[in-house]
């Protein structure tokens, strides 16, 4: 072999060494001081929304249709963290769509080491129960002690366990 092509192939070697060392100071930093928190998207005001809920309202069949804020009798209303380090958070139960996981942009941010980023959702369906899904998540998403595998409706007061966080639905 040449000199150049020795050379070359050092200096090639030399710069994948550097960049593996720097990839890994890079996870260790990010797994000790974890990821920076932004402010989320910015609110959407009553204006902004009332367009949206017509168009889906006009969408349902007649006997599915519902009045905005009215639920069905005996449905959730909130969603509390009853164990794990947000012990006591409640999220109001409006219809939407609820993210869990170590993102920044989740509705509910875990701080757990056995969550993933996107982790798991729960969402209301036709009938006005609540679904929960697991999203292809490392550790799993439990429903009373039962691992997910498929979207499953979620009974009131049934404990949803990610990691060491527990949450359940509530009147």
């Amino acid at each position: 072999m040449s000199e150049l092509t020795l050379t070359v192939m050092r200096l090639g070697f030399l710069a994948v060494l550097w960049l593996f060392v720097i990839v890994a100071v890079q996870v260790i930093r990010s797994d000790l001081f974890g990821t920076r928190v932004t402010q989320r998207g910015s609110r959407r005001t009553a204006a902004d929304t009332r367009p949206q809920q017509a168009r889906q309202q006009q969408a349902a069949p007649p006997q599915q249709r519902q009045q905005p804020g009215r639920q069905r009798r005996g449905a959730p209303t909130k969603l509390i963290v009853s164990e794990g380090t947000l012990t006591g958070t409640t999220v109001a139960l409006q219809g939407q769509t609820i993210t869990l996981g170590r993102a920044h942009d989740s509705t509910i941010v875990l701080d757990d080491d056995y969550a993933s980023s996107r982790h798991a959702r729960i969402y209301p369906d036709r009938d006005g129960q609540w679904i929960v899904e697991d999203l292809g998540s490392t550790n799993g998403t439990y429903l009373d002690r039962t691992r997910l595998t498929t979207p499953t409706p979620v009974p009131l007061g049934a404990p949803i366990r990610i990691g060491k966080t527990v949450i359940e639905l509530r009147k």
